[in-house]
């Protein structure tokens, strides 16, 4: 009983940096989905379409909770500005960044957030990570980066160099941004991660429709085929909801650069998701995965 008792406690000291872990696997199962729709959509209608499916979702999660907290205006107000510059604008940007620079460039610009995201934790919420934490940080992105910067045939296409890097330096800015006034209004707040999820899509979608009522980009028809709709619920669901939802409750629970980092694997699920669909893995794609791996386990054991 006391080896039970000490199993549940572990998981209840890691709760935060599990469920940023569960997030990336979940955003890396659907990255392969919001890549087929990028195809098809522009980046900001995908955005759009992904945030209010999941929405969606939320409103069936609260009913079926049937429990409203007493809500503070100082942190429903937080949550909507880092959704605006997290989803609405980080997001947007990911995708403008993706359509420009290609997929594995694009995931290793995005390993500076999770820096971005300690530095600023350090400012803005005082937050102090030891030094095997820092090493853990370094060690997981490092093997990240190496994976995600090897040379392949499909990472060569490159439509505007210059701009997909400027994108992708917005899009990493925002998501640190954005997790850590979410971080702050978790801690300051009574709000709970599925609220905060809420309020964070909503700040995000506000943003989204302002943007297409100015038409910053134009419009393109949606085919409803059951394909494309299937897929969408799917990626929402999966990569929206139940991702943020699992990235709110990691920071709820540990510290920002760290659940940041821990967000920031998702590149490494793609590898074996990728080998079940007959692709073949490279010895130094093993090897990135075992760097990271030992960086990980270097932050649970610097809790």
């Amino acid at each position: 009983m006391e080896f039970v008792d000490l199993i549940i406690s572990w998981f209840g000291n890691f709760q935060g940096e599990l469920a940023a872990l569960s997030g990336a696997f979940l955003w890396a199962s659907c990255s392969i989905a919001f890549g087929f729709l990028g195809v098809t959509l522009p980046p900001l209608q995908l955005n759009f379409l992904k945030g209010a499916i999941a929405i969606f979702f939320i409103g069936i999660a609260i009913i079926i909770q049937g429990k409203i907290p007493e809500l503070q205006s100082i942190g429903v107000s937080l949550f909507l500005v880092s959704g605006i510059l997290g989803i609405g604008i980080g997001d947007t940007a990911f995708f403008k960044a993706l359509n420009n620079l290609g997929a594995r460039r694009v995931l290793l610009m995005e390993t500076l957030a999770p820096p971005m995201t300690a530095l600023l934790g350090i400012f803005f919420l005082g937050e102090r990570l030891s030094f095997g934490a820092w090493n853990g940080i370094l060690l997981t992105l490092i093997g990240v980066a190496w994976v995600i910067s090897e040379r392949t045939a499909v990472s060569q296409g490159v439509k505007n160099f210059k701009e997909g890097i400027l994108w992708s330096l917005l899009a990493a800015f925002c998501q640190a941004g954005g997790v850590v006034i979410s971080r702050f209004a978790l801690l300051e707040s009574n709000i709970n991660p599925l609220w905060s999820t809420l309020f964070r899509l909503v700040g995000g979608t506000i943003i989204i429709i302002i943007l297409l009522l100015i038409k910053v980009e134009p419009l393109q028809k949606i085919s409803l085929s059951f394909k494309f709709v299937s897929i969408i619920i799917i990626t929402a669901f999966g990569g929206t909801f139940l991702g943020i939802l699992l990235q709110q409750t990691a920071l709820k629970f540990t510290e920002a650069g760290i659940a940041q980092t821990l967000f920031a694997t998702s590149p490494l699920f793609v590898l074996p998701i990728a080998a079940g669909l007959g692709e073949k893995i490279s010895m130094r794609s093993i090897i990135g995965v075992l760097i990271a791996v030992g960086g990980i386990a270097l932050l649970f054991l610097a809790k």
